[in-house]
């Protein structure tokens, strides 16, 4: 394989991650009935944290568990004033973006220009070494496998175990799941401050790894909104949530590819709508019953695991208040 396509696929991994790792958390958070829209703001502001920790001590990793620490208390605050202060999820979410995104600017202007901290590369043993596929996937800093682990971890407890099992129940039939003896309102509780966690290594993943350094206006502005709508794009699974991601860091290469090309002369509003454009003409598909049709055409059993993975319900009770 040319070398040059081989950098690039391995790019799209790298870039892709702190919207795998923001994603994972978000889903993790709607899954157990809570909806978490402080995820931009959330970005900023530990992207910005974890980047002056680093700085400061000169630890990548005090940096990044700095970034999970300021995402799990915004994402308290979002499931504390719910459920104790019983006021609006979006509501909350939403002022808690604006808040955070506006703190984090102001707080890192003295830090735009200092010089970068930047994750070591680590490759892994043996694995790095396979033709095509190590460079691709195992020639990366260590927060790229940190999002792997996160990506069959979270999926394995989801639907394997009896913990992904409450967990799915507090956030489709919360009243069944309460009478069963799960503590709804308690894992709610665990489960958005755990995203909000997620979502803030994904922050300090973007200053630290990705996008090195801190500037004004931040650099991963805007990101929050698209791991949400990677979020629901995914049907709220774990595999499908990263795969949109990864969609999403290819179509964004191809317009980077396009728009430094003489030869392709195409508008930059257009290429920059593509991978909106793509989620909602994927969402249509799979709502509109189309799917359904062609799926028919597959073996029982191939259409039984197509739908499944296809399948893109929101969670019944997402964005209610459960009253015990």
């Amino acid at each position: 394989m040319n070398p040059e396509l081989i950098n690039i696929l391995s790019s799209i991994i790298a870039n892709a991650t702190p919207l795998v790792i923001a994603g994972i958390g978000e889903t993790i958070s709607e899954r157990s009935g809570v909806t978490n829209l402080s995820l931009d703001g959330s970005l900023q502001l530990s992207a910005m944290v974890g980047f002056a920790a680093a700085l400061a001590t000169g630890n990548i990793l005090l940096g990044c568990f700095v970034g999970m620490l300021v995402g799990a208390l915004i994402a308290l605050i979002v499931v504390a004033g719910n459920i104790e202060l019983r006021q609006d999820q979006v509501a909350l979410g939403f002022v808690l973006t604006l808040l955070c995104a506006d703190i984090a600017q102001f707080l890192g202007q003295d830090l735009s220009g200092e010089r970068a901290i930047t994750m070591p590369r680590v490759n892994v043993p043996l694995l790095a070494d396979i033709p095509i596929i190590g460079p691709i996937f195992f020639q990366h800093t260590a927060i790229v496998y940190v999002s792997y682990a996160l990506i069959f971890g979270v999926w394995w407890w989801m639907f394997h175990t009896r913990g992904g099992l409450a967990l799915r129940a507090s956030g489709d039939r919360p009243e069944t799941a309460f009478a069963r003896g799960t503590r709804v309102n308690r894992l709610r509780y665990f489960y958005t401050i755990l995203g909000g966690a997620l979502v803030g290594l994904g922050g300090a993943a973007f200053s630290l790894a990705i996008k090195p350094g801190w500037s004004n206006p931040p650099a991963m502005r805007g990101e929050g909104w698209i791991a949400l709508a990677i979020v629901i794009f995914g049907g709220w699974h774990p595999f499908r949530v990263v795969l949109g991601a990864y969609l999403f860091a290819v179509l964004r290469a191809l317009a980077s590819a396009i728009q430094r090309s003489p030869d392709i002369d195409f508008p930059l509003v257009l290429l920059n709508l593509l991978p909106w454009l793509l989620m909602i003409g994927t969402l249509v598909l799979v709502s509109s019953g189309v799917v359904d049709r062609l799926l028919r055409l597959l073996p029982e059993r191939a259409q039984k695991w197509t739908r499944n993975f296809l399948r893109s319900d929101p969670p019944t009770a997402l964005g209610t208040r459960f009253d015990p």
